[in-house]
């Protein structure tokens, strides 16, 4: 008997990640109906493999496994498999990583699932080696065939469990948002942070950008000067290891080791569309110059790696890239070698080898080298008796010289697709590098992605997609892309007292409340009421990498109801905050987007409204300056916005200090202002 013709149907997908399988000899479909309902008409079991495009392990797996005709005969004679982009369909990720997660105690990617026909899963993990799936594989389908009753009872229990997950109480009443209790939040966080060399007390190391953010916040307004010294401790740490890209910009995801050292390649738009934001509020607050070489160094790797004509911008480069043999290996791009180094930098090659680490510290494997500092420049300048504007210039030259090397190599794998939430992130981070250094081809930056999100991803009645490729917008969006979207529009405001933007952001809000909104927690549900449902519905509320789209709504409703003068927003941002809170008490390294809204609600936040002729010039003054408890109105001419409304008077430009809806009365001199903001 012959064996029967497979069709692998990923050959019509955009995803890059998808296309990367689409000449497996695995039939693999992608998630649509068509799928599922093949596995519910054959009686077959689901293999589920989610990954993402940059994803090393998914890589190893393909190659060990997918590519491997034995295993895809297995597969394709007794399952319907489906592989799924984690990035375009976040909903299905979240849903069957919590699942591995309640099996294996944890997660990661690739994933792997095996699932009865109508998708409850049974089985999962992460990275299998070709024999552990095979067998795997073997024992799930006998087991399925002898004993279905066995899989169909693990899979209720299960399912059980995942509803448990994503079922929150409504939050007690009397609940109070108080310093003390910030305090307390601290104390348990403190004994995780590693004074020494950065970060939380482990490895792998990530840069838990929104912990920094606000950790920075809390010590400037709390006066913790040891807190303040940890937080630029690790910024120094992060930016000066091989995390950062020293020759060509930005952030790879995270470090293997403790020191920062050695990263995995991968560079992620979300990575460094937030560090831009946190190095930016660093530098505000500092003025070091070394935040500030990184902030532009940062902005300059995404718009000449990661940004299209258009404005939008792309996901992520791959961790590996072809080396010198025309092997896939993982840092080809980024490292060196000892003697390739000392041809290219002549006589500087010793400074250059003292800056940079070329020794045992530098070090990696197989003779490459990562590019690593250990001290501050001021310092080294100092050792070495070199001024600090020419050690300045000596690492232009080098980097431009190295740069030039890097374009003669195998670039990585480029994802390019766009993603809507992660273009709002980094029009964020771009608006606060403008703020912070001036620069307004930040600002321009910024402005073409939100006009580009505006006109490419969003439909007249403010309904959002999540994705964008060839000139195709598709996948109904998620919460995600609402939040950050919400959020980088009136960030947007603020910076260009553009009315546009806030009228947006309160549409986009509306539309939220109405599509994604769950009465019974308080808290917004992942995906929209008009989205086929899922083995459960996924509510996304801890902050991790990225923070949970349900803290950033809650900072959107707290800000959009200052702006607006609308008690209604703040009312239901009060209850999401209510619902979590038991959880911060349990967790609070978890929750620290959230935490930023337990500041505003339990220390002194003010809305500043600018009106008259200078308004742009006071606008920018205070943007200079590292202000994280107050939000920006104003106008050079009369507005109805609700805090502007009635207060122009023509030829004066006046400044109103207000809190709660209370307004101080007004004043022309910016500084009298500023001295009247209180911390705590």
């Amino acid at each position: 008997m012959e064996s029967p013709q497979f069709t692998n149907d990923l050959i019509n997908e955009s995803s890059p990640y998808l296309l990367q399988h689409a000449h497996n000899p695995v039939d693999w479909r992608a998630w649509n109906k068509t799928a599922l309902q093949e596995a519910k008409q054959s009686n077959k079991l689901l293999i589920i493999s989610v990954g993402y495009s940059a994803c090393h392990w998914c890589h190893v797996m393909e190659h060990e496994s997918f590519e491997d005709g034995e295993v895809a005969d297995i597969m394709n004679a007794h399952y319907v498999s489906i592989k799924v982009d984690r990035e375009e369909r976040p909903d299905i990720d979240q849903v069957y990583m919590q699942a591995v997660q309640i099996m294996t105690g944890s997660g990661g990617w690739p994933m792997n699932i095996v699932a009865l026909p109508d998708g409850r899963p049974v089985w999962g993990g992460t990275y299998f080696r070709k024999e552990q799936w095979i067998s795997a594989l073997r024992q799930i389908r006998q087991i399925y065939e002898k004993e279905p009753a066995q899989l169909t009872n693990y899979a209720e229990k299960l399912e059980k469990g995942l509803h448990q997950l994503n079922t929150l109480e409504i939050g007690k009443n009397d609940v109070e948002f108080s310093q003390d209790n910030l305090k307390i939040f601290l104390e348990i966080w403190k004994p995780y942070l590693d004074t020494k060399l950065g970060g939380s007390k482990n490895a792998p190391k990530f840069m838990m950008p929104t912990n920094l953010d606000f950790l920075l916040r809390y010590s400037y307004q709390f006066q913790d000067t040891q807190l303040n010294d940890y937080v630029l401790h690790t910024l120094n740490k992060i930016s000066f290891g091989g995390t950062f890209d020293h020759v060509g910009g930005g952030f790879s995801r995270y470090a293997v080791d403790a020191r920062w050292h050695v990263p995995h390649f991968e560079k992620m738009l979300y990575d460094n569309a937030q560090l831009l934001s946190v190095y930016s509020k660093a530098y505000k607050l500092t003025q070091n110059p070394w935040f500030r070489e990184i902030v532009e160094k940062t902005a300059l790797f995404i718009e000449n790696e990661l940004t299209d004509s258009s404005g939008a911008f792309y996901s992520a480069l791959d961790a590996d890239s072809e080396n010198e043999s025309g092997k896939q290996e993982e840092g080809a791009y980024y490292t060196w070698k000892k003697e390739e180094l000392q041809k290219l930098l002549t006589s500087d090659y010793n400074l250059f080898a003292s800056y940079f680490n070329i020794n045992e510290k530098g070090y990696w494997e197989n003779g490459n080298y990562i590019l690593y500092k250990t001290e501050d420049d001021k310092s080294f300048a100092k050792k070495h008796q070199i001024s600090l504007e020419k050690l300045q210039n000596k690492k232009e030259k080098w980097t431009g010289i190295l740069s030039e090397v890097r374009k003669k190599r195998k670039r990585p794998g480029l994802d390019d697709k766009t993603l809507t939430s992660w273009n709002a992130m980094t029009i964020t981070g771009f608006l606060d590098a403008y703020a912070a250094t001036g620069i307004t081809r930040f600002l321009e930056i910024a402005s073409k992605n939100a006009n580009f999100i505006f006109e490419k991803q969003c439909s007249s009645d403010f309904r959002l997609y999540h994705s964008y490729k060839n000139g195709k917008s598709k996948i109904n969006g998620y919460l995600e892309d609402y939040a950050f979207t919400i959020e980088a529009f009136v960030k947007l405001y603020e910076v260009t007292f553009d009315e546009k933007w806030i009228d947006l952001a309160k549409k986009m809000l509306q539309y939220s409340i109405k599509n994604f909104h769950n009465a019974e927690n308080g808290l917004f549900n992942f995906t929209s009421l008009e989205d086929d449902p899922l083995i459960s519905t996924p509510v996304e509320f801890t902050d991790n990498v990225i923070p949970a789209s349900n803290s950033v709504m809650a900072n959107n409703l707290f800000k959009l109801s200052k702006l607006l003068r609308n008690m209604e927003y703040q009312d239901i941002a009060v209850k999401m905050l209510k619902v979590i809170s038991e959880k911060i008490e349990s967790y609070p390294m978890g929750y620290s987007n959230w935490l930023q809204l337990y500041m505003n609600m339990s220390n002194p936040y003010y809305e500043v409204a600018i009106l008259g002729n200078k308004a742009m010039e006071y606008k920018t003054e205070i943007q200079k300056n590292y202000n994280p408890n107050l939000i920006l109105s104003g106008s050079k001419v009369e507005s109805d916005l609700p805090l502007l409304a009635n207060r122009f008077i023509n030829g004066k430009t006046q400044i109103f200090l207000c809190e709660e809806g209370k307004c101080q009365l007004p004043d022309q001199n910016l500084t009298s202002v500023l001295n009247n903001i209180q911390l705590v």
